[in-house]
């Protein structure tokens, strides 16, 4: 019986021994996923590379614009009543937005009297009338021979009897009496009947007007000379542009696509404009007698930009936005270019490239870096150093493989 219980008691303790021995052989083969991810460590890194390519490297700007003209006048005639007298009402209108301008047209009528325009780059700011002389005095003169009125016999600058003839008969060929002036009874000229302009044909781009209305602000927008194309560009990017570059003119409205040049920047917030007097940046004229503005600011107050098409641009386009994109940097021809990022700078000053080869192995080239743009340098081997397109050039390491696209 004692027999029996002792070999009980060594089974059991064998058992026991064998079922420790297993959990330590299942503890040294069963591992939670935290650890096999901490054993294992991190993935060999790979190589991420780009080729070698040899190709053209051009560097675009791309930015908005206005269309505009070299001047445009937004006009209110200075038609005050006097006490009692009616309120100026406009009575007829002659042209509409878009048309053409020429010189000697009357534009539209207010109280019986005419407005219209002449060829001039000083801008009305007084009545013409007989006694006064000046620079606007001999531009009215000159536009009216131009019309076929001349005025010889007057002295030159000054608005004298022949002036004031050359006047009534202009006013009589469009088919209106002139105003006479209170002191002399001569023919004149006041600010509210007379718009000058600097080119012909002008267009008019806006009409404040309707028959039986009142006069309004702004009455007539009218533009002059060639069109251009003002815009602005990103302070980073002024240091790229060029007079003479090109530029691609999109107008996504009208879906055409023309092209220009750059010719002219400003580091400002506004370009230079030709004044009303052929100067720079002038005043302008009391709203009253009719204001002349020559160009505008850019938009947004950055560095300007001013496009010159190469072919006219359409009327229609006036005052409408489009997309400029200037080809701001080019290199002669095709050259060997890598990423930005393939490049590297050592502590002696040298410039180099890793080349990736087939098997696996990294070469290190001397380069000389040329031209950028679009996020490529153009590189040439140094000394005997070689570098071929279709090369492939390390350009970072993926360290992480299942976030790598």
């Amino acid at each position: 019986m004692l027999h029996q219980r002792r070999q009980v008691v060594a089974a059991v303790a064998a058992g026991a021994i064998l079922m420790t021995a297993g959990g330590v052989a299942a503890g040294s083969v069963v591992r939670s996923p935290q650890q096999v991810m901490a054993e294992a460590g991190p993935p060999p890194p790979d190589v991420l590379t780009a080729p070698v390519r040899k190709q053209v490297i051009a560097d675009m700007v791309v930015t908005r614009g206005t269309v505009s003209a070299a001047q445009t006048v937004r006009f209110t005639p200075n038609t005050p009543p006097g006490e009692g007298a009616p309120a100026a009402v406009v009575t007829r209108t002659m042209v509409a937005p878009g048309d053409d301008v020429r010189p000697g047209r009357v534009l539209v009528e207010i109280s019986g009297r005419p407005v219209f325009a002449l060829r001039g780059a000083v801008p009305v700011y007084r009545d013409l009338r007989t006694g006064v002389r000046g620079g606007d005095v001999t531009q009215l003169r000159r536009a009216l021979a131009i019309e076929g009125f001349t005025s010889t016999g007057d002295a030159e600058g000054v608005f004298g009897p022949a002036t004031a003839r050359a006047v009534a008969a202009f006013y009589g060929r469009l088919g209106y009496r002139p105003r006479l002036h209170e002191e002399t009874g001569t023919a004149m000229v006041p600010t509210s009947e007379l718009v000058f302009l600097s080119s012909f044909p002008a267009r008019l781009e806006a009409m404040n007007a309707q028959v039986g209305g009142p006069v309004e602000a702004d009455l007539l927008t009218l533009s002059a000379g060639e069109l251009t194309v003002r815009g602005t560009v990103a302070p980073h990017e002024h240091g790229l542009l060029r007079k003479k570059q090109k530029v691609r003119i999109h107008s996504e409205t009208t879906g055409l696509t023309t092209t220009g040049t750059v010719y002219s920047l400003d580091s400002g917030t506004a370009l230079p404009a030709a004044s009303a007097d052929g100067g720079a940046g002038s005043d302008t004229a009391p709203a009253s007698r009719g204001t002349g503005t020559t160009g505008s600011a850019p938009p947004d107050g950055g560095p300007g930009i001013l496009v010159r098409p190469d072919k006219p641009l359409p009327a229609a386009l006036a005052g409408r936005g489009v997309r400029l994109t200037v080809e701001a940097a080019s290199s002669d021809g095709p050259v060997l270019t890598v990423p930005v990022s393939a490049v590297s700078g050592s502590a002696d000053g040298t410039t180099t490239v890793t080349v990736l080869e087939p098997g696996g192995n990294r070469r290190r080239v001397e380069v000389r870096t040329g031209s950028t743009g679009d996020g490529l340098v153009e590189v040439a081997a140094i000394g005997s150093a070689r570098l071929g397109a279709a090369e492939a050039v390390v350009v970072g390491l993926r360290t992480d493989r299942e976030q790598a696209p």
